[in-house]
């Protein structure tokens, strides 16, 4: 197809999707498929009509985007930021926490927030999600409310029964954690997008940035730090940590959650004065530790907790970090080399775990090696072959690499492991 870097191009202009990063043969294929719809033959005759026609232009973008997503997807950025929107309301419950979610997709993610934040104690009335998208397509599925088997994987679908009603084509989401999402369409390279909105204390952004060369990127990042508020978190996707450390921007610190925030001192009580996880009332979030006649907290110690700082161990009386542990904190914060060596160091030292090898997939997944990374998850399936975690990570990397066979077959291995499986794992 001759003009195909020209309609690529377009689509670069459009909405930043580079061509080299996605493949020439997702761009052609959803070219064929509109030429096909219009009755086309000709890729010029094509090309014409899509210089001149927005919808057309639209109409392609809807197809070229496929969404990838799940309910409590990435389910440490989410529930950290339902803790810290709990904490910063516990001090000052005037302001209303304002969350941005973009690109939405069909509304998990957002719709996750809104879950995880009232099921940990916030009020419908002390936060508001906006949540935008450039595909109409997935905006109206998430306006509907209506998800299929797909959108719930995991091992704890406890949300589905306290937040879904099933019916026969799917389940429904509760009018009360739909009214909480404010959904719009949005373009992220828009030149006005969000020009005069006001900021915010927590933005997620995750896994679109590393689809864009590397001047998109900076335009992108750009805009998401005019949007936050001074002490605001930008959570990303793993393969991105390095796209947001900059002299302005730099890790929060909290493992596997990849989130950031701007280089400045914040304005905070000592933390033995913050309410603290321990405080918060009984919830049940995804993956929160259950025991009868107890309360615990809104998420496990290993995946939400506030990162490990000096002088904790001395006041609270806890260990040491791990090697493991210290590995995850660095690489949160970007120093990727580091975590590495650490993480060797631990099975040098520890011996080999899927615990070691699943970190170090991530670690290589952040550096942007591919095949490292899935050597690193085939050495956990190895050790642990009902590993969901490392399962769904691979599907993720094989699906990028155009193996979607490969892909299909880790998702549907991943659906089949119990609760029980994963549970006894954690």
């Amino acid at each position: 197809m001759k003009t195909l870097p020209l309609i690529a191009d377009k689509l670069k202009c459009a909405m930043g999707m580079d061509m080299a990063t996605v493949g020439s043969s997702l761009i052609e294929r959803v070219v064929r498929e509109r030429m096909a719809a219009l009755e086309i033959d000709d890729d010029g005759r094509y090309l014409a009509r899509l210089h001149g026609s927005a919808a057309e232009l639209q109409a392609l973008i809807e197809l070229a985007v496929v969404p990838e997503t799940w309910f409590f997807r990435d389910r440490e950025a989410i529930l950290a930021a339902a803790r810290l929107a709990y904490e910063r309301l516990a001090l000052q419950p005037e302001v209303p926490v304002r969350i941005l979610s973009l690109p939405c997709s069909s509304g998990e993610e957002p719709y996750s927030l809104a879950m995880a934040l009232l099921d940990a104690g916030v009020l419908p009335g002390q936060f508001v999600i906006d949540a935008y998208d450039i595909r109409t397509r997935s905006l109206e599925i998430a306006a509907a409310g209506l998800y299929g088997r797909n959108s719930f994987r995991g091992h704890d679908l406890d949300f589905r029964d306290r937040h879904f009603t099933p019916l026969a084509q799917g389940w429904q989401l509760h009018q009360a954690i739909r009214q909480q999402v404010r959904f719009a369409p949005g373009n992220l390279l828009a030149p006005d997008f969000l020009r005069y909105a006001a900021p915010y204390d927590f933005i997620f952004c995750r896994n679109v940035l590393i689809y864009f060369e590397r001047e998109v990127q900076r335009q992108v990042v750009a805009l998401l730090e005019s949007l936050m508020k001074p002490d605001a978190l930008i959570f990303v996707g793993p393969a991105e940590g390095g796209i947001l450390l900059s002299p302005r921007l730099q890790s929060a610190g909290i493992a596997l959650a990849f989130g950031f925030r701007k280089r400045v001192a914040l304005e905070r009580p000592a933390r033995r004065e913050l309410v603290g996880v321990a405080a918060l009332p009984p919830v049940t979030l995804p993956g929160a530790a259950r025991q009868a006649g107890s309360v615990q907290p809104a998420a496990s110690a290993a995946s939400s907790r506030l990162p490990f700082t000096p002088g904790e161990a001395a006041v609270s009386g806890a260990a040491s970090p791990s090697l493991l542990e210290q590995a995850r904190l660095l690489a949160d914060q970007g120093q990727l080399a580091q975590a590495a060596a650490l993480c060797e160091q631990a099975i040098g030292e520890q011996g080999a775990s899927a615990e070691a090898f699943y970190l170090q997939g991530l670690i290589h997944d952040a550096d942007g090696d591919a095949e490292l990374a899935q050597r690193c998850y085939r050495k956990v399936l190895y050790l642990e072959p009902q590993h969901q975690a490392a399962l769904l990570h691979l599907a993720a990397l094989l699906q990028a690499t155009g193996d979607a066979a490969g892909a299909e077959r880790m998702r549907q291995r991943a659906g089949r492991v119990s609760p029980a499986e994963e549970n006894h794992r954690d």
